[in-house]
């Protein structure tokens, strides 16, 4: 969040205008909602799938457009290409939260993205401790000197430092990242493709299955369909079940790391955002989120599919 705030308030000034995807990180989203019209911005949430939405959307005063590479939780892949033409022939900055995919599965500069920010906690560090942010800048909008500006005139005076032993776990971390997202993201397809055909598992959401609505995005920008995936069951009550009856898999908040870990964001990081925006956001009840790790992919849906034949049994 520090990566993401630092990175809008190095672009942005009272009166300004932001379009961003409805669907983002819970904070993302809160922050858009409401928090930053105390700081005087304006902000329009739209589905930035829709390309023509985006553009209905923009105003003499956008400055920023914000999208996730792989959305959370829903994993939408926004067409980055088209968005990039769409922006920057207004003059508006692009930037993209890469946290879901990682480096190693999207490059969102390649496709002309300005600036990209990463939670360096998740695929990155990718062993679930320590915390940090990654601001990274490619653009001809923003001057060549911006990410010292932030650094500067907005990081040191707002306060987001990282701290130094953070800063060595996540570079240790980042020496092994392409070598564990070949094994997390060989292990997401495997068990999307299992659990698309498991009677009791009414959707899955996965950008490489064919069925994901943004397959064709996805080929194009994603090396691989990711190590995230969420499927859906009956209701809430069931996804909550099914979690807590996995026996190898964790039951957690974080992702990104070795160690499969999976969560219900309704009920748990969307909480606090109200049902029907939730809804909105293709957040719905009985929404099962799962990081997928580098344990052998027989366990992990042994695991999974133990918990889903018990999980209309009461704990």
């Amino acid at each position: 969040m520090a990566a993401i705030s630092h990175a809008l308030f190095g672009i942005l000034k009272a009166g300004d205008h932001i379009v961003a995807d409805l669907t983002t990180y819970s904070s993302t989203h809160e922050f858009f909602d409401h928090r930053a019209q105390d700081f005087g911005l304006k902000v329009s949430l739209v589905d930035c799938t829709d390309v023509r939405a985006v553009e209905n959307a923009l105003t003499e005063e956008t400055k920023v457009l914000y999208v996730e590479a792989i959305a959370n939780p829903t994993m939408k892949v926004p067409p980055l290409k088209a968005l990039v033409e769409l922006a920057h022939a207004r003059g508006i900055v692009v930037i993209c939260d890469n946290t879901f995919a990682s480096p190693a599965v999207c490059r969102p500069h390649d496709f002309g993205v300005d600036v990209v920010v990463e939670s360096a906690t998740k695929f990155i560090g990718g062993h679930n401790d320590a915390v940090g942010g990654v601001i990274t800048l490619k653009s001809d909008i923003l001057p060549p000197d911006w990410l010292e500006d932030v650094r500067w005139n907005t990081l040191n005076k707002l306060g987001a430092p990282l701290s130094p032993f953070n800063a060595w776990l996540l570079l240790r971390g980042a020496q092994t990242l392409a070598l564990r997202l070949e094994k997390q993201c060989a292990n997401a397809l495997a068990l999307a493709k299992h659990l698309e055909a498991h009677p009791r598992v009414r959707r899955v959401f996965y950008p490489g299955l064919p069925s994901h609505p943004n397959y064709a995005s996805a080929k194009e920008q994603l090396r691989g369909g990711g190590a995230m995936l969420s499927f859906q069951v009956d209701d809430e009550a069931s996804g909550v079940r099914l979690l807590k009856r996995l026996q190898l898999c964790s039951f957690a908040a974080s992702l990104g790391g070795l160690r499969t870990t999976t969560q219900v964001p309704a009920t748990m990081a969307f909480l606090d955002i109200p049902s029907q925006e939730r809804e909105a956001m293709g957040v719905v009840d009985g929404l099962v989120r799962f990081s997928v790790g580098i344990e052998h992919i027989d366990d992990i849906i042994a695991d999974v599919d133990s918990a889903i034949d018990q999980m209309h049994m009461e704990i």
